[in-house]
């Protein structure tokens, strides 16, 4: 049964006077965090865990301890592990955790918890945390700079043949299993699913060994060793799918988990076969969009934005509103990799539908100029639109830019450059460490809201 709270323990409470204060960062973040409609907007996801958790079952982990123990992990990037070794460890953070005197969670349990909140429940706890700065005085809400980055997935640089051996030895391990499974399992069977993992894995190795010469001959002997690789490759899909064939006729929980491991990784290697062929075989370029970069994080985008330093991201795009004051109002993981332009209008109207008023000043980079943005942004009621234009100006636009309060606002705007390298320093947006797309979300989100919470503990 879900719980609310611990009960308060008095036995704590003296033991904690004994020991440093709470440090006064995270003393603030503490009374932040003890409003309910935070508690309530939480507990509505954790309560659908099963459809009695409110009424039956022994007692679970405090909604209270779930959600602070999330904040600390991604205030301090803290893993599951560490988060719970820490708070276990603490008297300070088993008092901000309203732990007290009982049991911290495992990082097991609450990674299952985790699971559970939606990230449009976090987009939702977001807006509220802004909000609060405001009426904390925080933030003002009126002025806003938009701007996005990058979240890379926690997956290695792609190659063709790196993706074939990945999928022999996905395929080929849930083959073996399926075997054991069905009782079919034979020593020979498994030395032969072995050495097929072994085999893919050597090829591969020798494909990239041999294109890294760059000439005619080493290109034709690469050829060679992919066709080699795509067809062993093909093999192990055929096998798969005559595997996934006999599963169908069992019922039980770990049958149900082959046959989704099975139907989730044999179109992901399809794919990549296709791709391969395409690309090595019949010298095509194929479009970013029909790639997959990864077999484990399917869902990765692969994004060029031109910089000198990383040509090429894989991941996703993520775009940011911040208002004065330090806060993330609003964000949106992107799919693809659409035109900055694009994301103007819809970061104007994220941030009226949030505090019911334009803002009063908005600005962003180069790539979001065009007349009909800065046109329709007035249009919006926002007093000073700040978008420099690139390239060729006119006499009138080259007056405009240098009135002193457009020169001021795009000296702000500079600094959400800043706030972006803060998120992927310190609250860990510079690579996503949780799977799928819905985990990505997720530690987007939680991401600023961490970041958030720090900047109203620090104001």
């Amino acid at each position: 049964m879900l719980r609310d709270r611990y009960t308060t323990d008095k036995l704590f409470e003296e033991i904690v006077q004994l020991v440093p204060q709470m440090d006064p960062i995270l003393a603030k973040i503490d009374g932040y965090l003890d409003d309910e409609r935070i508690f309530c907007l939480i507990k509505a996801d954790l309560c659908k865990r099963c459809p009695k958790t409110l009424q039956t079952g022994r007692d679970s982990t405090p909604v209270e301890v779930i959600l602070r123990m999330l904040v600390v992990k991604r205030l301090y990037r803290y893993s599951y592990e560490e988060t719970e070794k820490y708070v276990r460890d603490s008297l300070v953070l088993r008092q901000f955790c309203r732990v007290y005197l009982h049991s911290v969670p495992d990082d097991t349990t609450l990674i299952r918890w985790a699971r559970l909140i939606r990230p449009p429940t976090l987009q939702e706890l977001n807006g509220w945390i802004s909000q609060m700065a405001v009426k904390e005085k925080v933030s003002s809400g009126r002025k806003l700079r938009t701007d996005g980055t990058v979240v890379e997935t926690n997956i290695h640089p792609p190659s063709d043949n790196r993706l074939l051996a990945d999928s022999v030895r996905v395929l080929a391990r849930t083959v073996q299993r399926v075997h054991s499974k069905l009782g079919q399992v034979t020593a020979e069977g498994q030395e032969k699913l072995a050495e097929i993992s072994r085999r893919a894995k050597r090829m591969a190795r020798q494909i990239g060994e041999t294109l890294r010469k760059r000439t005619e001959q080493a290109k034709e002997r690469g050829g060679k060793a992919y066709r080699d690789l795509v067809e062993l490759t093909q093999q192990t899909v055929e096998e798969a799918q005559q595997a996934l064939t006999l599963l169908q006729q069992q019922t039980d929980q770990a049958a149900q988990r082959l046959t989704r491991t099975l139907q989730t990784f044999i179109p992901r290697a399809e794919q990549v076969i296709d791709q391969t062929i395409r690309r090595v075989f019949q010298e095509e370029r194929v479009p970013a969009q029909q790639k997959i970069v990864s077999l484990f994080e399917a869902h990765s985008d692969i994004i060029v934005r031109g910089k000198e330093t990383r040509p090429v991201e894989y991941g996703h795009k993520v775009w940011l509103n911040e208002i004065d004051g330090g806060i993330v109002s609003h964000y949106r993981v992107l799919e693809g990799n659409p035109a900055d332009a694009k994301q103007w209008i819809p970061s104007l109207q994220a941030h009226q539908d949030q505090f019911a008023a334009p803002p009063v000043q908005a600005s962003g980079d180069r790539g979001l100029y065009s007349a009909s943005n800065e046109k329709a942004a007035y249009a919006l009621g926002v007093q000073r639109v700040i978008l420099p234009t690139g390239g060729y100006r006119s006499q009138r636009r080259k007056e405009l830019e240098h009135q002193d309060w457009f020169v001021q606002g795009r000296k702000w705007h500079a600094g959400v450059e800043g706030r972006i390298s803060v998120l992927k320093r310190a609250h860990g947006l510079g690579r996503c460490l949780n799977h799928g797309s819905t985990g990505f979300e997720q530690w987007v989100g939680w991401g600023i809201i961490a970041a958030n919470l720090a900047v109203m503990g620090r104001a």
